[in-house]
């Protein structure tokens, strides 16, 4: 006797409360290839579990900045089997890089934000002298702007 495993199974409404994308997103990552939902005898889509942990990998991807192409490439590269894993990995790796200097630059900016709100309130509190400006409150504390 064959043990079959049950599925949860979503029409293309709860799935994308369960993930968090409007059906028109869904609709559109089917019309470039990054999903391909199962379809009923009617034509009607129909998720999975499976498909589910696909658009969460998907989104994380998407917010490292891969891009569309990117993803279609990888998608391809996925399709053909582990013949493809250099290449995945070698893609995956660019991204990161891409990402940790994105991340660099992001938090770069924050620290610019914080230094601005910080010499705000110091100023707003008279710990800093009226006479200091903001670059050279920046350059006291070793900050490049």
């Amino acid at each position: 006797m064959t043990k079959q495993i049950k599925q949860n199974v979503y029409n293309i409404g709860e799935f994308s409360t369960k993930i968090g994308l409007t059906p028109s997103t869904l609709r559109y990552y089917e019309n470039e290839g990054l999903i391909k939902p199962n379809r009923y005898e009617n034509g009607r889509r129909y998720y999975t579990s499976e498909d589910v942990d696909w658009i969460k990998f998907l989104n994380h991807l998407k917010g490292t900045g891969m891009s569309i192409e990117a993803l279609k490439q990888y998608i391809i590269w996925r399709e053909k089997g582990d013949v493809t894993i250099p290449q995945r990995l070698e893609l995956l790796k660019t991204t990161k890089n891409d990402f940790l200097q994105k991340l660099t630059e992001v938090q770069h900016h924050l620290q610019i934000l914080n230094d601005k709100i910080n010499w705000y309130e110091e100023k707003n509190t008279g710990i800093i002298s009226e006479k200091e400006n903001f670059a050279e409150y920046l350059q006291r504390l070793g900050h490049k702007e």
